[in-house]
C-alpha cells in the first residue's frame, strides 16, 4: 500500500494502492511513513510517488459508504493528513506521475513544490460537478497555495489541467516527461534537503498558519 525508502538524503514514499483513495488504513499508513522521515536525522528531504496513471484520486466514498458513522474521524484523519504535508519539518516534492483529483490534488497542492508528468493525467477539483462542496479546511489549503484567479476557476469550473496548463496556472512547479518525473522531483528534493530544520518549520508556519491552523481544528 505505502513503501518508504530512502535515496541519498531523500525519502521516496510511493503509493501502491491503485487509485491511492484516502481510507483511514491508508491514512494510517501515510502517518507511520511520515513518522519515519520525521524521526531521521538531516540533511533530509520528502518525495511522494503514485503509480502507474494515478497519482491519487483522493476520498473513498465507496469506503465510506460501507461505515458512515466514521465521516467525522474519516475528514479530520484527512485534515490531518494534508496538514501535515503542509508544515512538514524538510522540503516536500510531489511527483505528480498521473491522476490527482479531489483530495489527492490536494496533498499534492500540500507540498511545497510540485513535478507533473507533462503528457497525460490532470489535476482536478471536481467537487462542483459532483455536487459535494468543498470544506472550508480544504478551501484554507487551496487559498494557501494557489493564485487567486487559478482558485477561482478550479473550485468554480472544476477543470482539468493538464501538465502544461498546471504549469501556467501556477499549480505545478515543474513538468517532465513520464519517465522524468520521479527522477526529477528527487533531484529537486536533494538540492533543497540541508535547509535548516527549525527554519524551515517557522517559515511554513508564517506562510501557511492560517490553513495549518483549520486542517488541525484549532
Amino acid at each position: 500500500m505505502i513503501e518508504l525508502d530512502r535515496e541519498g538524503s531523500v525519502w521516496v514514499l510511493r503509493m501502491r494502492a491503485g487509485e491511492n483513495r484516502f481510507n483511514l488504513e491508508w491514512l494510517d499508513s501515510v502517518n507511520a511513513a511520515l513518522d519515519r522521515v520525521e524521526a531521521s536525522e538531516s540533511p533530509r528531504a520528502l518525495v511522494t510517488v503514485g503509480e502507474g496513471k494515478f497519482y491519487s484520486n483522493g476520498m473513498d466514498l465507496e469506503w465510506l459508504a460501507g461505515v458512515p458513522e466514521r465521516a467525522g474521524d474519516y475528514l479530520r484523519a484527512i485534515y490531518a493528513v494534508l496538514g501535515r504535508v503542509l508544515g512538514f519539518p524538510a522540503i516536500t516534492v510531489a511527483a505528480v506521475n498521473g491522476h490527482a483529483f479531489g483530495a489527492g490534488a490536494l496533498l499534492a497542492c500540500a507540498h511545497d513544490f510540485a513535478v507533473m508528468r507533462s503528457d497525460r493525467g490532470f489535476w482536478c477539483m471536481p467537487e462542483a460537478d459532483l455536487r459535494l462542496p468543498l470544506t472550508a479546511e480544504y478551501m484554507s489549503l487551496l487559498t494557501a497555495k494557489l493564485p487567486g484567479r487559478t482558485l477561482h476557476e478550479a473550485v468554480l469550473t472544476g477543470r482539468r489541467y493538464g501538465g502544461e496548463d498546471a504549469l501556467a496556472a501556477g499549480i505545478a512547479t515543474e513538468v517532465a516527461d513520464y519517465l522524468d518525473v520521479l527522477p526529477r522531483a528527487i533531484e529537486l528534493a536533494a538540492g533543497l534537503s540541508g535547509k535548516d530544520t527549525p527554519t524551515l518549520t517557522e517559515h511554513k508556519r508564517l506562510l501557511y498558519g492560517a490553513a495549518l491552523s483549520a486542517l488541525s481544528g484549532s
